[in-house]
């Protein structure tokens, strides 16, 4: 099965960087029948100590903006982000970043994990400027 790539919102919250935060925010999603496409959370440091980032890609965006609203979320502004999903093979990444590169796109960052059953998942984060460029050359839907 080939790559596919698609277009996804993406959205950051800055919680509490305390135990319980993220079971908190999670169960008022959850609660709300939200489903995520991608999560990954960090503390932070430096002046922003005691805080840490959610980024979210959610299947719906807006029902999770409403329930973020709900759960006391101050998300950052909506955001287009790439995911990617296909069969794992050395250089799956590599042959689409090639593809971005080509196009003299930069990438801003990637999260990528194997989903186990020869699959893998990806999540690309650019300049916003650069998401009509980036789609045409990834072929994104």
């Amino acid at each position: 099965m080939a790559e596919t790539v698609r277009k996804v919102e993406h959205y950051s919250a800055s919680v509490a960087d305390k135990a319980g935060e993220g079971a908190r925010v999670l169960g008022a999603l959850h609660s709300a029948g939200i489903n995520l496409i991608a999560l990954w959370g960090y503390g932070r440091s430096g002046s922003n100590a005691g805080k840490a980032t959610l980024e979210f890609i959610p299947e719906n965006g807006a029902a999770f903006v409403a329930a973020a609203k709900a759960a006391k979320l101050k998300l950052s502004k909506k955001q287009i982000a790439f995911h990617l999903e296909g069969d794992d093979r050395p250089g799956a990444v590599a042959e689409l970043l090639a593809k971005l590169a080509a196009a003299k796109v930069s990438v801003g960052a990637l999260q990528a994990v194997a989903a186990g059953s020869g699959r893998y998942g990806a999540v690309i984060f650019l300049r916003q400027a650069s998401v009509t460029k980036a789609a045409k050359a990834l072929g994104a839907s």
